[in-house]
C-alpha cells in the first residue's frame, strides 16, 4: 500500500467519523430524551431488539430496492 492511499483511507474514516457525530448531536437536539426512551422501550428485551432491528432493515432495505 502508498502512503497515499493510506492517508486517503484515514482520512475519509476521519470524515465519516467526523459525519456520524454531527449527525447524532443534531438528533440529539431535535429529538431531545424521547428518541432515547422509544430505542429504549424497542429493545428492552433481546427478542424485541432483534425483532425491531429485523424490521428497520426490511424497511430501509425494500425502500434502497425502489429507488
Amino acid at each position: 500500500m502508498t502512503t497515499e492511499l493510506i492517508f486517503g483511507m484515514v482520512g475519509g474514516l476521519g470524515l465519516f467519523l467526523y459525519g456520524m457525530q454531527l449527525l447524532s448531536d443534531g438528533l440529539q437536539k431535535v429529538t431531545g430524551d424521547r428518541i432515547q426512551k422509544v430505542m429504549e422501550f424497542l429493545t428492552n428485551k433481546p427478542m424485541m431488539g432483534v425483532a425491531t432491528g429485523a424490521l428497520i432493515t426490511s424497511i430501509v432495505q425494500s425502500s434502497s430496492a425502489t429507488s
